[in-house]
C-alpha cells in the first residue's frame, strides 16, 4: 500500500537514541483505524510451459508503459487505469500496491479491475500469473540487474539458498491496516502476531519452492525465515513494541549502502547503530535509515501502519477472502479481544504452521475459532449480503 502519512524531512542523527526515536515515530503512528489496502505479488510464467525461464523482453513488452524503470530504464511507469502503480520484483514477479481506501467494496472493485487489466496485458504476450505463493517449477534466477538486488543477493547468499529463493521465487499477499488509537495499539499489535500462524495455515498454498522444502504447507514462509533471521523473524510482542522494533532496526546489519556507482555492497559488516558511530566514511541520514528499514522483512512490518506479510499469494480471485477476514478481525476492539483469546493456543507457532498447516491440532482449533469470529464480524466491513455469504462459504471451506 502506498504511504498513508507524510514522512519527516531528511535529517542527520546525533546519536543512537535520536535514530531510535525517529524509527518509532515513523513506524508506529496512531489514529482512528480508517484506512486499509492490499499489495499483491504473482510469479509470472510462459503459458506454454510454466517451467520455462521467464523471458525478460517478453515481460517488458507485456507491461508496456506500466513497466518500472528497474525492468525498462526509460519507462514512464504509468499507473494502471485505476491509479495503482505496478512494480516488478527481482525474479520477474509482478506486484500491484493499492492506494489506501476507506471502503472495502471500493477496494475490491479496484483490485479486481487491476487484475483483469494485468491478466489481459500478459495474455497478449503468452504470459500468465502464477496461482501459488512460490514458484515450484523453476530454480531461482534474478532478472533485475540493479544495485539493490545485487547487494541483497550477496548478503543473503552467505546464509544459503533461501535468500535468492525468497527474492526470486516467492509471491505474497500483503494486507495493510491502520494501527488504530494509541490505547489499543498494544492489543492490536499482539493480535496481528498471534493471528499469524493461524492465517498462514488457513491460506498456505506453496508446498515447495524451486526444488526446495518439498512437502511444506508454506515453503514461501520457510524460505523467508531462513533468508536472514535477524531481519525476517517476527517482531517482539511486548509492552512497548515501538521501542523494541527501533532497537532491532538499529542493531540489524546494513546490507545495502547506496552510492553513485553500481556496487552498493558494504565493504565490511556494520549495524546501523555502528554507522551512526562512524563505521562508514559518511554519516547516515534519515533517508538512509528509511532505506535500511525497507530491508527489514518481518511477517508484520510497521510502516506507520500494519503491513501484514505472512500470506501466500492465492490464485487470482482468492485474495478477497483473506483480505476481508483480516479487515473484519480488526474492525472493533471487542473483535480484537476475541482474536487474542482465540489464537492464544497457537501463538508463536510460525514454523509449525508453515510446515504442517492445519494438520497441527492446536492451530486447527484456533483456526476454527478465528473463522467463526471473522464471519460474525464481516457485517462490520461494509460488504453487502451477497459478498458476505460468498466470503463466509469460502472461509468455512478452508477448515
Amino acid at each position: 500500500m502506498t504511504a498513508l502519512r507524510d514522512q519527516p524531512a531528511p535529517a542527520r542523527f546525533a546519536d543512537r537514541a535520536e535514530a531510535e526515536a525517529y524509527v518509532a515515530s515513523v513506524c508506529f503512528k496512531h489514529g482512528p483505524p480508517r484506512l486499509f489496502g492490499v499489495e499483491l505479488e504473482w510469479t509470472v510464467h510462459h503459458a506454454e510451459d510454466p517451467a520455462q525461464v521467464l523471458d525478460r523482453h517478453r515481460l517488458a513488452a507485456a507491461l508496456g508503459e506500466h513497466a518500472p524503470p528497474t525492468l525498462v530504464p526509460d519507462s514512464p511507469q504509468r499507473p494502471l487505469p485505476s491509479g495503482t502503480p505496478l512494480t516488478v520484483e527481482p525474479g520477474g514477479q509482478v506486484e500491484i500496491s493499492t492506494p489506501p481506501c476507506t471502503s472495502l467494496p471500493d477496494l475490491f472493485r479496484t483490485v479486481s479491475q487491476d487484475i483483469d487489466h494485468l491478466t489481459e496485458m500478459l495474455s497478449a504476450h503468452g504470459l500468465v500469473l502464477g496461482d501459488k505463493g512460490a514458484d515450484q517449477h523453476r530454480r531461482p534466477t534474478r532478472m533485475l540487474q540493479v544495485p539493490r538486488y545485487a547487494a541483497m543477493e550477496h548478503a543473503f547468499g552467505a546464509l544459503g539458498q533461501d535468500g535468492i529463493s525468497m527474492m526470486c521465487n516467492t509471491a505474497g499477499l500483503q494486507v495493510c491496516l491502520d494501527f488504530g488509537e494509541a490505547k489499543y495499539l498494544q492489543d492490536r499489535w499482539a493480535a496481528v502476531h498471534q493471528l499469524g500462524p493461524v492465517m498462514i495455515a488457513l491460506f498456505a498454498n506453496s508446498p515447495s519452492i524451486g526444488g526446495m522444502h518439498d512437502g511444506w504447507a508454506s515453503a514461501r514462509m520457510r524460505a523467508l525465515y531462513g533468508c536472514d533471521p535477524v531481519r525476517t523473524r517476527p517482531a517482539a510482542v511486548c509492552a512497548d513494541p515501538a521501542q523494541a522494533y527501533a532497537r532491532r532496526v538499529l542493531d540489524t546489519p546494513v546490507i545495502v549502502v547506496r552510492g553513485p556507482g553500481p556496487n552498493w555492497i558494504p565493504q565490511r559488516r556494520f549495524t546501523f547503530a555502528e554507522w551512526i558511530s562512524g563505521a562508514h566514511d559518511r554519516a547516515p541520514t534519515s533517508d538512509d535509515l528509511d532505506y535500511h528499514m525497507s530491508l527489514m522483512f518481518p511477517p508484520v512490518r510497521p510502516r506507520g501502519y500494519l503491513e501484514i506479510r505472512y500470506l501466500d499469494t492465492p490464485a487470482p480471485g482468492g485474495w478477497v477472502a483473506p483480505s476481508a477476514l483480516l479487515v473484519a478481525l480488526f474492525s472493533d476492539p471487542s473483535v480484537v479481544d476475541g482474536v487474542l483469546a482465540a489464537t492464544e493456543r497457537a501463538a508463536g507457532r510460525w514454523l509449525v504452521a508453515a510446515r504442517h498447516g492445519l494438520a497441527d491440532e492446536r492451530i486447527a482449533r484456533a483456526a476454527q475459532d478465528v473463522v467463526t469470529l471473522g464471519v460474525e464480524a464481516l457485517p462490520r466491513t461494509g460488504l453487502d449480503a451477497g459478498q458476505i455469504s460468498t466470503i463466509s462459504r469460502e472461509l468455512e471451506g478452508k477448515l
